[in-house]
């Protein structure tokens, strides 16, 4: 029995298909095979998803140490820069007393009746120098202060051997300036405030403080290198000459 065209119709093959709609056909197909079992139906959804959170929780343990150390250094830069500036500040201060005070009054020189008030020169020198180390806002410790130099300056603003007075914390160990003994004791005494000069040409008075900064924060405990940094500052003024 022949089939009419109707029929022919009903059993036409997937490749009799217009060209495009079996391309079509066959490219869905493809894609569908490529596709992983394990990612097929809501189970697959399910592992990518883990998938996916697993590689974020990944990323995110390798940033955020990254993260701790940038804000702790900034931190630690911060604290360090303030700190340096305070031991800026208290050396100007010392300078400009020390200047001003030069042997204490009287006539010059380390003969008898000569700078009578000499021994109280340093000790005021020094309790300038703490006052602004201690003054409030200040986040320096005194016991981190390595020494403190009171010296004749050079003309490049240098020490000049063996005319330094070098003065060490000592709590509460020093001598008493306005009923308040100071933290700092003199350990040596190489250039004595009555054999200073301020007839022209002046002496000029260098002071050096010298502090070590200690880390705050955990950044100390995985950079040695960075726990402790020494940190100095100096300033030299001309000694008040005489009007």
């Amino acid at each position: 029995m022949r089939c009419g065209a109707h029929d022919r119709g009903h059993h036409r093959r997937p490749h009799h298909l217009h060209a495009p709609v079996g391309d079509d056909v066959r490219e869905v197909h493809r894609r569908f095979d490529h596709v992983p079992a394990k990612h097929g139906g809501p189970r697959g959804a399910d592992a990518v998803r883990r998938d996916e959170s697993a590689q974020a929780t990944t990323e995110l343990a390798l940033l955020v140490p990254l993260l701790l150390v940038l804000v702790f250094g900034v931190i630690e830069l911060a604290n360090a820069i303030n700190q340096a500036m305070t031991i800026a500040a208290a050396t100007r201060e010392g300078a400009r007393v020390a200047g001003a005070l030069v042997n204490g009054g009287g006539a010059l020189g380390c003969a008898a009746g000569n700078s009578p008030n000499a021994s109280t020169v340093d000790p005021l020198v020094i309790a300038a120098v703490e006052r602004v180390l201690t003054a409030s806002g200040a986040q320096v410790s005194t016991a981190s202060v390595t020494d403190i130099h009171i010296y004749k300056a050079t003309t490049t603003g240098g020490e000049t051997p063996g005319a330094v007075n070098v003065w060490i914390f000592s709590a509460a160990g020093g001598p008493v300036v306005a009923g308040e003994p100071l933290d700092f004791a003199q350990q040596s005494s190489g250039w004595p405030a009555c054999s200073r000069n301020n007839v022209t040409p002046a002496d000029s008075v260098g002071i050096t403080v010298r502090y070590v900064y200690r880390a705050y924060t955990p950044l100390r405990l995985v950079a040695a290198g960075l726990a402790t940094i020494n940190l100095s500052d100096t300033a030299v003024m001309p000694l008040n000459a005489t009007r």
